[in-house]
């Protein structure tokens, strides 16, 4: 071995070491909070140390022209989403910079995230998010959005004050759940609005210093439409919880996976008026489980759903690949109403 060669080993060595050092010797102690670990979930899992992650996981659809949660879209400064019938104006100085990642496998959203346009940066420091939870299969063990940011408010960290409780108030024609918390560390402030479309908690989080600022962005939704009839001019159909159960399905065809991935396979679908399946929308799968799913899904037969006598169309979850949650109980039957 050269004197050269050995004296560069020498040195990986001891740069490794000391970097053991450092990380063995640094303070255990967890990191302020600040941001999104502003709310402890208990509920939250760590990665795995035991197992391969892969990545690769995409949602999917049999039916690309029917809307889908994750196809909003920003256009003219208003960000539109047929799934929820949303149009939101984006405030006075503010665009997207980033699109989000895909929906995850518990079914959340991330519908767009908006902050200050350079010129603006001074004038109109801080952020909006507007998300989306399928209430079917998140981590949180809420039914609704006023139980998910009751859920927030009970797991906010200590270093933070809030300023509003979880109210319901009114925005044009729809009713929001506002929910205000700050951080008087960081001056920071947190404004929430959540409701409930499709059996989706739709959240708008506003962040800033300025107080006023987050007041006059909840000012100018008040004066917009935001929540309307589809673009597409189609009624919603009726959400429901685990509608997929018991006497409801008259023809069951389970997928066959050819691989094993272990990954949880939230499904939404819509069934007809004569017990069909109309649309499937994977959230998040591998692209072989969608082909699966959608080839056994396309057999599955329910009973028609009636309202009044007249049968409608309905919309449900379905969850493959995993057993669903704690708290989320798969045992319970929507039953069909006479």
């Amino acid at each position: 071995m050269s004197r050269k060669l050995a004296g560069t080993l020498t040195m990986l060595v001891l740069c490794a070491s000391s970097c053991l050092f450092a990380q063995d010797s640094a303070p255990q102690s967890s990191p302020a909070q600040s941001g999104d670990f502003a709310i402890q979930n208990p509920l939250a899992k760590k990665l795995p140390t035991d197992v391969i992650l892969v990545k690769g996981a995409v949602p999917g659809s049999n039916d690309p022209s029917i809307p889908m949660p994750e196809g909003g879209s920003i256009a003219n400064n208003i960000y539109s989403n047929n799934y929820f019938s949303l149009s939101y104006s984006l405030p006075t100085g503010f665009a997207q910079k980033f699109t989000g990642p895909p929906p995850s496998d518990t079914g959340y959203y991330v519908l767009t995230q908006l902050e200050p346009k350079p010129q603006f940066e001074a004038a109109a420091a801080g952020s909006v998010l507007v998300s989306a939870q399928d209430l079917f299969f998140g981590l949180v063990p809420a039914n609704s959005a006023l139980e998910l940011i009751n859920f927030r408010r009970d797991k906010l960290g200590a270093d933070f004050k809030i300023e509003k409780q979880p109210t319901e108030v009114k925005l044009g024609t729809h009713s929001f759940i506002r929910f205000d918390y700050m951080s008087p560390a960081a001056e920071l402030h947190w404004y929430t609005l959540a409701t409930e479309v499709r059996c989706h908690a739709v959240v708008f989080q506003f962040t800033s210093r300025d107080s006023e600022l987050l007041e006059s962005i909840i000012r100018q939704m008040d004066k917009s439409g935001l929540f309307g009839q589809s673009s597409r001019g189609a009624t919603a159909p009726v959400c429901m919880r685990n509608f997929a159960t018991g006497d409801n399905v008259l023809e069951r065809v389970e997928p066959v996976f050819t691989d094993h991935k272990f990954n949880r396979i939230p499904v939404r679908i819509i069934i007809d008026k004569y017990g069909k399946v109309k649309h499937i929308h994977v959230i998040s799968a591998f692209p072989s489980q969608i082909k699966a799913i959608n080839e056994a899904l396309a057999r599955w037969e329910f009973r028609p759903y009636r309202v009044k006598g007249e049968p409608v169309e309905v919309e449900t979850g379905i969850m493959f690949g995993s057993q669903p949650l704690p708290g989320k109980s798969a045992t319970s039957t929507a039953r069909v109403s006479d």
